[in-house]
């Protein structure tokens, strides 16, 4: 039976939705940042007047690093609990595609850009690595070498598709989410070793190590139903930082 302290942990710590809560806000910052701040920056340039402007842009992305390894924790715990992976793979790849309008309007400031795809490409090709990996798992009779092999095959198949649509975070994403998949048994450590890899990627991303705390905090429970509010979220918002950038003139400057 569990210990009285076990239970309280449980009923005190932070829930699904309240992750979900932490990365969303996260990511707001972080987009308002790049979407409106970024543009402003790039039309007035750098200079003593605009410090103060690029010091708050800079904090902002700071802190939206906190958003995508809490993403792609909430991925994993989905995989592992979801009772149909197909549908939640679908959904995926379906929100994927709707938010791409948007994505490309916030950030390049036209409707089609073709070289530079939504998270949720790479968050769906994750998926899709974690599938294939599930898959050598429940063949045993393979053999650990093979099976090695067969996820290591797998693994770069998803960073070469991440890398050549690339999506957002690319094939280190998908590396992300992989390595965290693997150390899903001690979520703290879990959480680190996706954070290093982050770093690996770019030191920009050292500030995601914050998600330890929470991610510790987590008491395995769901909380609110707020699954389809992050799909729609997502395309929403940045509809509406872009629509606030075109409102300042902002809106054809393209920003990579």
């Amino acid at each position: 039976m569990e210990n009285m302290t076990e239970v309280m942990e449980k009923k005190n710590g932070m829930t699904g939705s309240s992750l979900k809560m932490i990365a969303i806000i996260t990511m707001f910052i972080d987009h308002a940042a790049a979407v409106i701040l970024e543009r402003m920056l790039y039309v007035q340039g750098f200079s003593m007047d605009t410090v103060n402007l690029y010091i708050v842009y800079a904090v902002m992305r700071l802190i939206g690093r906190l958003g995508f390894p809490i993403f792609c924790f909430l991925l994993i715990e989905g995989f592992c609990y979801t009772r149909n992976v197909k549908k939640y793979a679908l959904r995926l790849f379906l929100f994927a595609l709707i938010s791409e309008i948007p994505f490309d309007l916030g950030f390049m400031g036209k409707a089609f850009y073709w070289q530079y795809q939504n998270v949720f490409f790479t968050l769906f090709i994750g998926l899709l690595v974690l599938i294939g990996f599930r898959f050598a798992e429940e063949k045993m009779q393979w053999g650990k070498p093979l099976l090695i092999i067969f996820d290591f095959l797998v693994l770069a198949a998803g960073m070469y598709a991440a890398n050549w649509l690339m999506t957002d975070y690319s094939g280190m994403g998908v590396l992300t989410i992989a390595a965290m998949y693997l150390f899903r048994k001690n979520r703290v450590l879990e959480a680190g070793v996706g954070c290093t890899v982050l770093t690996m990627m770019s030191l920009n991303e050292v500030t995601a190590f914050f998600v330890l705390l929470p991610i510790h905090k987590y008491n395995g429970k769901r909380g609110w139903n707020l699954k389809w509010f992050f799909y729609i979220f997502y395309p929403v918002h940045i509809l509406l930082l872009y629509g606030i950038a075109y409102a300042m003139g902002l809106g054809d400057i393209m920003l990579r």
